[in-house]
């Protein structure tokens, strides 16, 4: 049975909490925070390949902040579209760039500036030519209607307060056939009122 938990607060103020945390990720990724970041952390605790983690740019590794490994649960395929919800410095989305190749796009949805700012150069600095990046949120993505093979998200849908109308628009830029490839943190018991309203834990 799914576990409801209501938000009371704003969610405006949430999200540029959250920014700013991700800013400092991004500026420091050596910084003083409350969860794992880093390509050792990547590789040894969540299964990816060290290999192809070293030639990614460091500038997008070192701020990895992710808590599993989408790209373990089915293979992304050459030509396909791929959307990271939440792609922040852009480690799973460069990953998704080089498994679909030049045939294809990745495409990478984030809320925080200096977070686009690293993926775009690390894009720019790995010679992919087949990456965007986007502002968004998961809850109002700027794509047409079933325009993207696979979605991707790391760490990031525990986040949005709005979590059905994420959903929705997963579901709705998704292509018939389509692939949620999601990891994610989820709750196996009720939080009470002043852990939902408490913007520290939501932003880690």
């Amino acid at each position: 049975m799914a576990i409801a938990c209501p938000v009371d607060l704003d969610t405006e103020v949430l999200r540029s909490e959250i920014s700013k945390v991700y800013s400092r990720v991004a500026a420091d990724p050596n910084g003083d925070f409350h969860f794992h970041r880093g390509a050792e952390y990547a590789a040894q605790f969540l299964g990816y390949d060290p290999d192809e983690l070293a030639a990614l740019p460091a500038q997008c590794t070192a701020s990895f902040a992710g808590i599993a490994n989408p790209h373990a649960i089915a293979p992304i395929l050459p030509a396909e579209t791929v959307l990271d919800i939440g792609c922040g410095a852009g480690m799973d989305l460069l990953l998704a760039a080089r498994r679909v190749g030049p045939g294809g796009r990745a495409i990478g949805m984030d809320m925080t500036e200096a977070m686009r700012d690293r993926a775009r150069a690390s894009a720019a600095a790995a010679g992919l030519t087949n990456v965007e990046v986007y502002r968004a949120d998961a809850t109002a993505l700027p794509l047409p209607d079933a325009s993207v093979d696979v979605v991707i998200s790391n760490g990031v849908l525990n986040l949005v307060p709005e979590k059905e109308r994420a959903f929705a628009e997963i579901k709705r830029v998704l292509r018939p056939g389509g692939r949620l490839q999601l990891a994610d943190i989820v709750l196996d018991a009720a939080l009470g009122e002043d852990v939902r309203r408490n913007i520290d834990l939501w932003t880690g």
